[in-house]
Formats: structure tokens, sequence, C-alpha cells
């Protein structure tokens, strides 16, 4: 049986990637492929996660053993075939490339292909270019706001940050919390 994989990146709008692989391969050959098909290095850590149809993280396939620990088992690329894991059209997996903002791949069981098998994988369309794999440190700086303390803080044209105490509590310490029949709360 063959699998078909559509894969695609919210980063770049036209990158688009179909791979063909036999289903009795394991996810370290489908990591290589993407490898392959992509430019991406193999230095980097990266993960396979097996989602649900919106896209919530459910399963994590690792490339190497991760130190858990949890109860929970841990699974690896090396050891884990595709058919063990994915049985129905449209699954959705995501490969994430780049662990430190993660970013990822997002991948779709477009097709199931019985009767025939693929010895190696293949990439059956390419279109656009791959993201980045690494991201430059100048391009993770977070967007920064600034608050408008002006004339019209929250609508208040008459606001004036000096009529607030330290705490922002001026004058508290005169109202009683006590209710009618003199329970305090």
């Amino acid at each position: 049986m063959i699998f078909k994989f559509l894969i695609l990146s919210d980063e770049v709008d036209n990158f688009k990637r179909e791979i063909k692989i036999d289903a009795d391969a394991t996810f370290l050959d489908f990591y290589k492929a993407i490898l392959d098909c992509t430019g991406f290095s193999d230095k980097e850590m990266a993960s396979f996660f097996l989602c649900d149809e919106k896209w919530r993280k459910l399963q994590e396939i690792t490339l190497v053993e991760m130190d858990t620990y949890s109860d929970e088992d841990s699974y690896i690329m090396e050891e884990c075939i595709l058919s063990d894991y994915l049985e129905d059209k449209k699954q959705k997996l995501m490969y994430v490339f780049d662990y430190l903002t993660e970013r990822a791949l997002y991948i779709e069981l477009s097709e199931i292909i019985p009767g025939k098998n693929l010895k190696t994988p293949l990439c059956s369309l390419s279109a656009g270019e791959a993201p980045k794999q690494i991201m430059n440190i100048e391009e993770l700086k977070p967007v920064t706001t600034s608050l408008d303390l002006g004339e019209t803080f929250y609508g208040d044209e008459s606001f004036d940050m000096d009529e607030l105490d330290k705490h922002g509590f001026d004058g508290l310490d005169d109202i009683s919390l006590e209710t009618n029949e003199g329970d305090l709360f």
C-alpha cells in the first residue's frame, strides 16, 4: 500500500510538496523524504505530531529518544511504521522542524493507494520555496506596543495619574465590608 501526503506551510503561500511513500516505511524514512524535498538540514531536532481534524497535537513521534520522567511512552521515528499510526484518508500530521519557535509543516494523508508498493519515497509534486528552517534572532523579536496614557486614557479625558495612590486604591480604608447582618466577607 502507498500513502500519498500533501505538505503545506502556513508561512509560504505557494509552498506545496506531495510525497508518495510505502505504508510500511518508518517515520524516519518519511522524515528523510521531507528533508530531501525541502532542502532542510538533518542537524536540527524534529518531530511528527499526529493531529486531530482541528490540528490539535495528539501524539508525538520524535527523531531521537527523549528522556521523559513521566509514565508516557516514548515514540521514535526509527521504530514507528507509518501504517501502524495512519489508517484514514485526510488524517493530519504536523512536522515540527524548528523547536525554538514551534514552526511546522502541515501534512495531510491525501490518498491511500492499495495493492501497490514503493521501494523508495518519491516527491511527486514540488512547488514554491520551502520556509527557512531556522529563523534569525532579529526575525524572532516580539512586536512591541506602547501604552497610550495621554488625555483620553480609557476614554476619560479628565484622567489624572496623580489621582491614584501608589496602590491605586486611595480612600478604601473608610469603606465598610460588612453585610446587613454584620458578617464580614
